[in-house]
């Protein structure tokens, strides 16, 4: 597969991989992560209640919660996914009248199927794995610490590798098919970039699916957790996760359609946009097209991704050991330091071995001449650069480091110096990750133009098995411990699951951070690929055009986060009165159930409904904008988007995140004081001590902050990384259309004769009617 013939440094051109051989060692790490992950399945699916030995009403009340939560969360998705299909098919229609090259080609739109259909059957996959693990991991927390922690990391796994290797496997068979059927027989270098420009409807498929999945299910596990807080915990002073709130299981419904099903469409979107961008701007390089492999490079980063990732998870399953609580966190960080260090050489490796020792990139006037090594350091500024995000996220949310400490000791003065604090230091943490993201865009371009942008993203996401792996595991650990809450089993088993979900917290922060830094350069990327396709040779930002849309586009984040967050307070609303009314009417009859349907029902009409509006703003916008103004205009809107969005979205995320683990940090802290406390002599339960109310005072102002942290950090944050992606894949498959549309731009263009030609005649006709 290798061509050796001569291995001098300057005779690179000698040293690459075939396409052929390129193509098996795709498909093989694409087969293998699916296979690692169904690997994972059958050592889950071994795993028996019965075995735990439990009591029989225990083991029955998990069983009965269990299955009201995989029941809540299948619905929710079945009813999202009718609603999408809907959509999807409206959108296919409009691909097929304004992409298509012409009438009866299908190209561009059944990339956009293909590419819809795995980002729904990952995020489905995902959930079942999640609902199927979560009962698992309570029962065997039960054993010990170790033997829980590896079981919610095994249903994480299932996440991760199926997802990517669904994703590689589908992307890797469209290019195989359009290789032989769309290309002619002596194909040029437009002909691959047609080619190329028609699969990136497969990213575009991906992301609308993530928009729906992400705002829906935000929307969803948000109203549900505000509302069960607000009711439970600020009014009626329930322990979390009581089974005496009605909306406990409608909050862990959320959990799964959220943070499993919404984030694995998230960053599927991420992984297919980013791979589209970089295939589609490498297309203007004639090496890269007609040299062995090198075309696929991009797709080989992902596919070395795979196989290092599934060597680092050994070692949290197989070689470290967890004794203590302390142990948890340090093993799910060295699965990050320990990807990101095997991945380093093994991106040079494949850059040895795929790429030509020199080659151009790019259009004129910006054409690039890139050696094999500035691809390497491109990707690798992507990679460390997502470690270091991911590190100061980690500092500014968790409650081990100075800020999230100072922040709950702000809550002592009240509820008003906790949101000040809060919002304060979302707006500080965005200056670490803004300069890692400006250093890497500079380095990148500096070498390789747009193509280094793209394996900047590329590099950024190539270890995203593991980090899918994480995020899969705090939602799972967070159930785990709701299940033992409310099937009454042992109270240490509630500890120890809390132990889990604390390090599943911070690394979801962790993640959120990784989603946005690679979505910055995934935008960017994007926007180079536009800007190819239309034929822009320069984005002058300060002509009319592009200036007005760079206005519209920095104000489009705010309007976005301003309907999901009122949309949350419309659903929580309705959950909050729903919340009262059941408690009210239980503690008049003591007899009468809590209906937790009802709960999940007001969750999931609303978060249907409230979708649309935010789904409608990002989609409509560019394709508006486009059709009336033009690509102009468009290269404005997306730039806007992207400086505005990528701030808002690290800001609101931090700011969230941070509440939350304050409140965590304060509610431990009322645990240990109250133990304390209870072993004092003439301890009595019923006096409320001074330290009590001081106490309840702080927990109360730590609530408030983190019910309005709740919709930043878990659906406005996360949704608006998918608004700037969209936004930009949305341009590029449309980008054709916008140049030979825009329909006022060609209107006010033309000779400005004809304007005052017509201010003539009006003007003589009205003289003459003067004269009679």
């Amino acid at each position: 597969g290798i061509n050796a013939e001569y291995m001098g440094i300057k005779d690179m051109d000698a040293v690459l991989l075939s396409l052929d051989w390129a193509t098996y060692l795709i498909l093989g790490a694409a087969v293998t992560s699916i296979g690692f992950g169904l690997y994972n399945v059958m050592i889950l699916s071994a795993i028996d209640i019965k075995d735990a030995k439990l009591e029989k009403s225990i083991e029955a009340n998990i069983l009965e919660i269990q299955g009201k939560i995989a029941g809540g969360a299948k619905e929710f998705l079945k009813m999202e996914y009718l609603y999408l299909l809907v959509f999807v098919l409206i959108m296919t229609g409009i691909i097929i009248v304004a992409v298509e090259e012409r009438i009866g080609s299908f190209w561009t739109s059944a990339a956009f199927l293909l590419g819809a259909a795995t980002s729904i059957t990952s995020g489905y996959i995902g959930m079942i794995i999640a609902v199927n693990t979560n009962y698992k991991t309570t029962f065997t927390c039960n054993e010990s610490l170790g033997k829980g922690f590896v079981v919610a990391f095994r249903g994480g796994a299932v996440l991760g590798f199926v997802l990517v290797g669904l994703g590689l496997l589908n992307l890797i068979l469209m290019m195989i098919v359009y290789y032989y059927f769309f290309l002619p027989a002596n194909p040029t270098t437009h002909d691959y970039l047609r080619m190329l420009e028609a699969i990136a409807g497969y990213g575009l498929g991906g992301s609308t699916v993530a928009l729906f999945g992400r705002v829906g299910g935000g929307i969803y596990t948000k109203a549900a957790d505000v509302g069960s807080d607000l009711v439970g915990k600020f009014e009626q002073d329930l322990k979390e996760d009581s089974i005496e709130n009605p909306g406990t299981i409608a909050d862990n419904v959320g959990d799964n359609v959220g943070d499993i099903a919404g984030m694995g469409a998230d960053l599927f979107g991420s992984f297919a946009e980013s791979t589209c961008a970089a295939l589609v701007i490498s297309a203007t390089s004639a090496q890269l097209v007609n040299m062995g492999g090198a075309l696929y490079f991009p797709l080989l980063i992902s596919a070395a991704g795979i196989l290092v990732s599934l060597l680092t998870t050994f070692f949290a399953t197989y070689f470290q050991t967890i004794t203590e609580p302390k142990d948890v966190q340090w093993v799910i960080k060295c699965q990050l330091f320990i990807s990101t260090g095997l991945m380093t050489p093994v991106i040079f490796a494949i850059c040895l071995i795929s790429l030509p020792y020199e080659f151009t990139v790019g259009n004129e006037p910006d054409v690039k001449v890139v050696k094999y090594y500035y691809c390497f350091l491109c990707a690798a500024c992507g990679l460390w650069s997502g470690l270091l995000i991911g590190y100061f996220t980690e500092y500014y949310t968790s409650y081990e480091h100075g800020p999230v400490l100072d922040l709950a000791t702000q809550c002592e003065s009240g509820p008003a110096m906790n949101l000040i604090s809060g919002l304060a230091l979302g707006f500080i943490s965005t200056l670490i990750p803004a300069f890692c993201i400006a250093i890497t865009i500079y380095i990148a371009y500096s070498l390789a133009g747009m193509y280094g942008i793209a394996l900047g993203a590329l590099g950024m996401l190539s270890t995203m098995c593991i980090g899918l792996t994480i995020d899969g595991y705090g939602p799972i650990s967070d159930n785990a411990g709701g299940i033992a809450t409310m099937s009454n089993i042992d109270e240490k088993v509630r500890e120890t699951t809390d132990v889990l979900d604390a390090a599943g917290n911070t690394t979801a922060a962790i993640g959120k951070g990784f989603a946005i830094g690679s979505a910055a350069l995934v935008s960017l990327a994007l926007f180079g690929a536009f800007v190819t396709r239309s034929k822009l040779s320069v984005v002058d930002l300060l002509s009319p055009l592009e200036l007005c849309g760079l206005f519209v586009g920095a104000m489009l984040p705010y309007a976005f986060s301003a309907l999901t967050m009122k949309s949350v307070g419309v659903a929580a609303n309705q959950m909050v009165q729903e919340i009262r009314r059941q408690i009210h009417d239980r503690n008049k009859d003591p007899r009468k159930k809590l209906d937790s349907d009802a709960c999940v029902s007001i969750s999931t009409k609303a978060a249907l409904t409230e979708m649309i509006a935010p789904g409608c703003l990002v989609l409509l916008t560019p394709l508006v904008i486009g059709f009336l103004f033009g690509p102009k205009a468009v290269a404005g809107l997306l730039a806007g988007a992207l400086i505005s969005g990528v701030q808002m979205a690290i800001s609101a995320s931090n700011s969230g995140g941070a509440w939350d683990n304050a409140k965590k940090y304060i509610e431990q802290q009322n645990v240990q004081a109250d133990e304390t406390e209870r072993h004092l002599p003439g301890y009595d339960k019923t006096v409320v001590t001074e330290r009590k109310k001081k106490a309840i005072s702080k927990k109360n102002a730590a609530v408030i902050g983190d019910t309005v942290g709740d919709p930043l950090k878990d659906t406005s944050g996360p949704s608006l990384n998918i608004l700037v992606k969209i936004m930009a894949i949305l341009s590029l498959v449309f980008g054709g259309f916008f140049e030979r549309t825009q329909v006022l731009t060609s209107l006010i263009s033309r000779q400005p004769i004809y304007l005052i030609t017509s201010i003539h005649i009006f003007t003589f006709k009205k003289k003459k009617k003067k004269k009679k």
